[in-house]
This record gives structure tokens, sequence and C-alpha cells, in this order.
């Protein structure tokens, strides 16, 4: 039996992923938009929670996602799912995870995350980490795509479809919007 990898992603009217929450979040490459869904947010993890977190998974992330989420979520205590959830860390720096349930995947990720959908468990949702999302685009590793496209257009950013992404036909499994006008679409594989 495989488990299934579904991304939860939000991103700007013209595919923006960089920085959702936070002024500081990313500001690599001269990003200066962070924060752009703050308007829009508790609408938005209202949506979030019942549509995409409401059934068990684990939690794959990208190093810098891990180490943004964990000094938020970890005080939250047992009853975040956050940190009921195992995490999975694409990482070839960092030794030590602090963040209770947390596992390096010390390899090359791709690689890693065919072995970890072969294993029995749970979904694996990725949370942002934009860079990992790339690698599992181009590997052709994700079975679902739950994208929250919020009305903001910043121009330059990391955009979640990449050079890197390979072409492929989706089917629309679920949608909704919210007050503030965020949409939500779950997409899945075609065929």
């Amino acid at each position: 039996m495989t488990r299934e990898l579904a991304i939860l992603t939000f991103q700007t009217l013209d595919g923006v992923m960089q920085s959702p929450k936070l002024p500081d979040e990313d500001l690599s490459g001269g990003f200066r938009q962070g924060g752009w869904a703050d308007p829009h947010w508790d609408g938005v993890m209202a949506q979030v929670e019942k549509k995409a977190m409401a059934v068990p998974y684990d939690l794959l992330l990208g190093r810098k996602t891990y180490e943004s989420f964990a000094p938020y979520f970890s005080p939250a205590g047992d009853d975040n799912p956050m940190n009921r959830a195992r995490k999975y860390v694409a990482t070839s720096t960092l030794t030590e995870l602090d963040w209770n349930n947390s596992v390096a995947l010390a390899g090359e990720a791709a690689e890693e995350v065919s072995r970890l959908k072969n294993r029995d468990g749970p979904l694996l949702q990725v949370h942002g980490s934009w860079q990992l999302i790339q690698t599992l685009l181009a590997n052709d590793l994700i079975d679902e795509f739950r994208i929250w496209t919020f009305p903001v257009v910043v121009g330059a950013g990391k955009r979640l479809f990449g050079e890197g992404a390979l072409p492929k036909n989706l089917m629309l499994l679920k949608a909704g919007t919210t007050p503030t006008g965020a949409t939500m679409g779950i997409y899945r594989r075609a065929g």
C-alpha cells in the first residue's frame, strides 16, 4: 500500500507563494511584499482546517519552513494537530530537530519522499516549502494540490509552478470561497 502526498499552498492571484503571512518570512531575492495574505488569513485558515486538515496526516517540510513553523507551533501543545503529526524534514544541514515527532530526511529529497510514499501511513502534507515543492513537481511526486488563491497581485516572487513543473492535467475535487474573496481549489491528477 502506498500513501499519497498533497501540497497545501497559499498563493497570490499571480501565482506567488513567497511569504504569505509575515513581512520578513522570506526576504530571499529581495522580496518585500511579505504578509500579503494577512487581510484574508482568518477566513482562509478556518476553511483550511475543515477541508484540508481534518483527517490524520504527517507533515513533509523543507528546512526553512520547519525552522519557521517549529518555534510557532511547538509551544501550542498536543491539542494542536501540527504537534501531533509526524514531521519529516528535507534537510542537509540540520542535525537536531527539537520539535516533537520530527525526523530528518538527510538523503536526496526525491528519493527519500519516494520511499516515504511507499510506506504505510497517513497522508503526507507539504505546507509552504517552496524549494521542496519544486523538487516534488519536477519528480512527479504530488498526488493532490490544495491551493488557496488570494485576491492579491504582488509581481515578482517565488511562484508555485516554476520552470521545473511537469505538464499534467488535473481535475477539480472541491472548490470554495471565503467572505474576503480568497478561493480554494483542491485538485487531483486526472487519469
